[in-house]
């Protein structure tokens, strides 16, 4: 039997989010006038907006989300969920809100500039092969590995560096997060794989930045102006 094509994504803004200075959360600050996180949720919502759509805030930060959703007259529809711990435990609590039907994404919400094409990539090759499915970019730069007498070069044609969103049968993902916290879980494909779940990589976006320092913060108000002049 076919299963259904119903897709959602959990939109992981738990984290403080002060590295990258100013005020407040960096998921709140503006880029190109807009909220970054506003930006991460319209991009799901443009690809789909029949998309079942979780947001995961502090809970501290809930009311400044609210607050800005009203300023901007943001009006997506979207569930907003209480972040965990750890990022383990947001993504866990999002899921608690969706059901096994259908593919479900888990995307960063320091990653705005995320296009369709990326997202309906990383959907698409889920649901087409019922397995987890991680956007990546080639390592440009020379990688060395510490050791414990100093450091040795590691070929970077070995090595892929991994974006969001990463996407999975719901169901599947679901039963993954029942299991332990383990402290080498650095993202949802590393649960996914040690359940047992087949992970396939498929082309990232090298305009698709996660979005962490000051630096980034001028990196993504330049970029935004860019598309803004398309």
């Amino acid at each position: 039997m076919i299963p259904e094509k119903k897709q959602s994504v959990i939109i992981v803004a738990g984290g403080k989010g002060l590295r990258a200075g100013g005020e407040f959360p960096k998921q709140f600050q503006p880029i190109g006038g807009t909220p970054m996180l506003m930006r991460t949720v319209r991009a799901f919502y443009d690809y789909d907006d029949s998309m079942c759509i979780i947001v995961v805030l502090p809970e501290g930060a809930q009311p400044l989300w609210s607050r800005l959703c009203e300023q901007y007259q943001f009006t997506i529809p979207h569930t907003v969920v209480t972040g965990g711990e750890t990022r383990f435990h947001s993504v866990k609590n999002g899921l608690d809100k969706i059901t096994g039907d259908g593919i479900v994404g888990v995307h960063d919400g320091a990653r705005p500039f995320v296009t369709s094409g990326l997202i309906g990539r990383c959907f698409e090759t889920a649901f087409e092969n019922q397995c987890g499915v991680i956007p990546v970019v080639d390592e440009v730069n020379s990688v060395r590995q510490l050791t414990g007498t100093g450091s040795r070069i590691v070929d970077r044609k070995q090595l892929r560096l991994v974006q969001t969103p990463q996407v999975f049968p719901a169901g599947e993902l679901k039963r993954a997060y029942e299991t332990g916290f383990d402290p080498s879980f650095t993202d949802d494909a590393s649960v996914a794989e040690k359940w047992g779940m087949e992970i396939k990589l498929v082309e990232g976006e090298e305009t698709n930045i996660k979005i962490t320092t000051p630096f980034d913060m001028e990196l993504a108000g330049y970029y935004s102006q860019l598309m803004a002049n398309r």
